[in-house]
């Protein structure tokens, strides 16, 4: 139902699966096995792909840190996506990416929920994408020595919240990873 017209596809955004961005991160191997459920899926569906990838100063380009993680594989046709912010399409070529293939809907994993992946929905949301966040293929690092609540708490209100995220022509929905079906 995207506002976007002439963009009846479907996109797979896997955001930000970086060495230290989930470095320590909860339910990381969890998270990483459904972002490959998703991939699987995706690429058997010939849905796209689209890698995004921070940077910043205390993340430096081409570091270890910086680089995404080895259990998650790139191919070298799918679209990498680089950003310094928290929303994916600031300053970035995403939606020029998006539009090239036709895409208005988005299913969305990666990390970290509070941060990155919160941005970007919301952000993908207002510029009329149908946004699908997938409830267990998200995850952050824990940030209560700064007052926020333990992740799993976190990730329970982002799914809360989204599931009820609602404007015209626009769907948002929260599903599992079983649940996820492309090109629908």
């Amino acid at each position: 139902m995207t506002t976007l017209k002439d963009r009846p596809n479907t996109a797979l955004l896997v955001i930000d699966m970086q060495n230290d961005v989930v470095r320590g991160a909860y339910a990381r191997d969890g998270v990483i096995e459904n972002i490959n459920t998703l991939i699987a899926r995706a690429r058997a569906g010939e849905v796209p792909v689209v890698w995004v990838q921070h940077s910043s100063d205390t993340l430096p380009e081409g570091s270890e840190g910086w680089r995404y993680v080895s259990e998650l594989r790139r191919l070298g046709s799918e679209p990498l996506v680089a950003k310094r912010y928290g929303d994916a399409f600031e300053a970035t070529d995403l939606e020029t990416v998006l539009a090239g293939l036709g895409v208005g809907r988005l299913v969305v994993a990666g990390a970290e929920t509070d941060a990155c992946i919160h941005s970007t929905i919301c952000g993908a949301f207002v510029r009329g994408y149908d946004v699908t966040l997938v409830s267990d293929a998200h995850t952050a690092q824990d940030k209560t020595q700064w007052g926020a609540p333990p992740v799993p708490q976190v990730i329970d209100y982002m799914n809360l919240c989204w599931s009820f995220q609602a404007a015209p022509g626009r769907t948002a929905r929260v599903i599992k990873t079983g649940e996820v079906t492309f090109g629908e």
